[in-house]
């Protein structure tokens, strides 16, 4: 009886490195072919030799912005290639001619090249503030300063004499309803909807008005009065305290003065630590320009409720 142990042993090591390599193939094909930095930023054209990658498309998409705007992706790529194509061409020939050896040229190039390192610190600080709880502290601040403000919902009748409107204040008198009374009298252009205003703040309507319509108490209905529009006759149907908005309705306003603040914050604390000599007028105190970010406001007075 033959034994054979060295084949066996062979016969194993073969099935495990087979083994093996099957692994490996397996795993190669999981993870497929590594992506390539160039497979992200393909060259798209060269001029001259110059290459033209697919980020220089990008950064020109962002400069020409508003231009670009009803484009659909593909002509927009398009366009921004071509554009580059000729600018490339163009500042050849513009170096042919040594421009740049220009004073002009220089102080462009400079002016340009600081306001393109400004930007990029101001945008950067300005991400880096918008957290959730700046928002939150945002959002709290100016809803605490909404809410103490008055609302009222009237109605009104708009004529364009005090004759139409003494005469519309009878009818009232006699038992007339006043929305439909509204619908078939009143100039104004809501007055489809029975003359309703929705709720108001007092800052949202001429003095005059306002001043009669927070001064009359829910239901009762006011003498003529009148403003530059004409004369009114008003109903109050409701008073109560402002509400706020939610949150996501003016998330898009609190991010951007979230932003704005922080980067005016941040350019305040350079300054003070520069050294600023102006040379057309005598240096002022650093506090004298009132221009610090703490006198800012939220976006609060953007925060009206929807009419109603």
């Amino acid at each position: 009886m033959t034994i054979s142990l060295p084949a066996t042993k062979h016969s194993l090591r073969v099935r495990l490195a087979a083994s093996a390599l099957g692994g490996c193939l397996a795993v190669t094909l999981l993870i497929g072919t590594p992506v390539r930095a160039d497979d992200l930023n393909p060259v798209l054209a060269k001029v001259n030799g110059s290459e033209i990658r697919q980020s220089d498309v990008n950064v020109a998409e962002e400069e020409l912005g508003p231009s670009l705007a009803q484009m659909d992706p593909a002509a927009k790529q398009d366009n921004v290639l071509s554009f580059l194509i000729d600018m490339k061409i163009i500042a050849k020939a513009a170096e042919d001619k040594k421009i740049e050896n220009s004073e002009d040229f220089k102080k462009r190039l400079a002016f340009t090249r600081d306001r393109l390192l400004m930007d990029k610190l101001l945008a950067s600080e300005g991400k880096a503030a918008i957290t959730p709880d700046a928002m939150k502290t945002v959002y709290e601040d100016a809803s605490k300063q909404i809410t103490s403000e008055q609302e009222v919902h009237a109605r009104h009748i708009l004529v364009p004499t005090e004759e139409e409107a003494k005469k519309i204040e009878d009818q009232l008198k006699k038992g007339a309803d006043f929305a439909e009374l509204a619908k078939k009298e009143s100039k104004d252009p809501g007055a489809s909807d029975g003359g309703d205003l929705g709720f108001f703040t007092k800052e949202q309507m001429v003095p005059e008005f306002s001043q009669v319509a927070f001064a009359l108490e829910p239901g009762k209905i006011s003498d003529p009065v009148k403003t530059q529009f004409g004369w009114h006759i008003i109903k109050v149907e409701e008073k109560r305290a402002r509400k706020a908005p939610d949150f996501n309705q003016v998330k898009p306003q609190i991010e951007q003065y979230v932003t704005r603040k922080a980067q005016a914050d941040y350019v305040a604390k350079l300054r003070e630590t520069a050294k600023i000599e102006r040379m057309d007028k005598p240096t002022a105190p650093a506090n004298a320009s009132g221009d610090k970010a703490s006198s800012a406001k939220p976006a609060d007075s953007k925060m009206a409720p929807a009419k109603k």
